[in-house]
């Protein structure tokens, strides 16, 4: 489904119009891929609207222009007060919230240091990143994700993900909805851009940071909600085959949220339905994004929105 445009777009602390947030030809991203940014979602509430660990997102951008040495000239608090201001100004919720930095016109050559750093923020609605509600049909991908010291797996940047759209491509164009990658020693990784979490005899298991992982916020959340609920996390390196026997699967992610895995290379994980430590994770989760249940860990951060129905992927 085509994205529908919003009104505005944040660009280095203004307001600009949709159609105004453009950039030329030569920009260093267009050529190099030097660029970070975030995914966010703002949820409804039964008394407006709410973004979703706004502080810790916006903390992690930060962070992946340390790693690559881009500096964004913004403190965590403007950027936060930024994503609070164009999505008030916008009156868009619920909505997918992204910011982007990326080295701009400047220089040309691979060396992007004297390419100006550009810092926008876009919101617009967005529903559900994979379709339908009997889970994900995935597949082994035949890319691994990038070795160790080669791309930093903890920074969230747009060179990054073409691995993803390589995983994702071959996914889709061999009938699956998504492709789950190995890392460097054949062992699990992720989804093209999701974590994962598997459930063995009542044990959840995730893939380490050192499986070359994103350092994801929705899994960080799982972690925290599967501990609270009392249910055993294990994070260690994770053989294939296990994803065949386990006895659910699911991955977690903005753009996903809390999925769970039907199927993997056409087998069929558990009787195919959503088991039940995924669906108290999921119920949970959605449960205090959504404001039927406490939000007792300071998650959310109220927006001055009127709620609508979100637009559909």
């Amino acid at each position: 489904m085509p994205l529908q445009p919003t009104k505005n777009i944040w660009h280095n602390g203004n307001l600009i119009p949709w159609e105004n947030a453009t950039i030329h030809v030569m920009s260093h991203v267009v050529h190099y891929g030097s660029s970070i940014f975030e995914g966010i979602r703002c949820y409804a509430q039964p008394e407006g609207a709410a973004i979703f660990r706004l502080e810790e997102h916006m903390q992690r951008f930060i962070d992946s222009g340390v790693i690559y040495r881009m500096p964004l000239g913004l403190s965590l608090q403007q950027l936060n007060q930024a994503v609070i201001d164009l999505v008030d100004a916008n009156g868009v919720a619920p909505c997918y919230i992204r910011p982007v930095a990326f080295r701009g016109y400047g220089e040309v050559g691979v060396n992007p240091i004297n390419s100006p750093v550009e810092v926008y923020v876009i919101n617009y609605p967005w529903g559900k990143y994979v379709p339908g509600n009997t889970g994900a049909n995935v597949c082994i991908s035949s890319w691994n994700r990038n070795a160790p010291n080669t791309m930093p797996a903890m920074a969230k940047a747009g060179g990054n993900y073409l691995n993803s759209q390589l995983i994702r491509m071959e996914a889709h164009i061999n009938g699956y909805d998504e492709g789950i990658a190995l890392d460097v020693n054949g062992t699990i990784s992720e989804g093209s851009g999701e974590n994962l979490f598997i459930v063995k005899g009542g044990i959840l298991y995730t893939t380490p940071l050192t499986s070359s992982v994103l350092n994801g916020i929705t899994r960080n959340s799982v972690l925290t909600l599967a501990r609270d609920l009392g249910i055993p996390v294990v994070e260690q390196a994770l053989p294939r085959e296990l994803l065949y026997v386990c006895d659910e699967a699911f991955f977690t992610g903005t753009a996903v949220e809390v999925t769970h895995i039907h199927s993997v290379d056409r087998i069929v994980i558990g009787d195919g339905n959503a088991g039940p430590v995924t669906t108290a994770l999921h119920d949970e989760f959605f449960g205090i994004v959504n404001g039927t249940r406490k939000d007792r860990y300071n998650w959310l951060t109220p927006v001055n929105v009127k709620v609508a129905e979100p637009v559909g992927v």
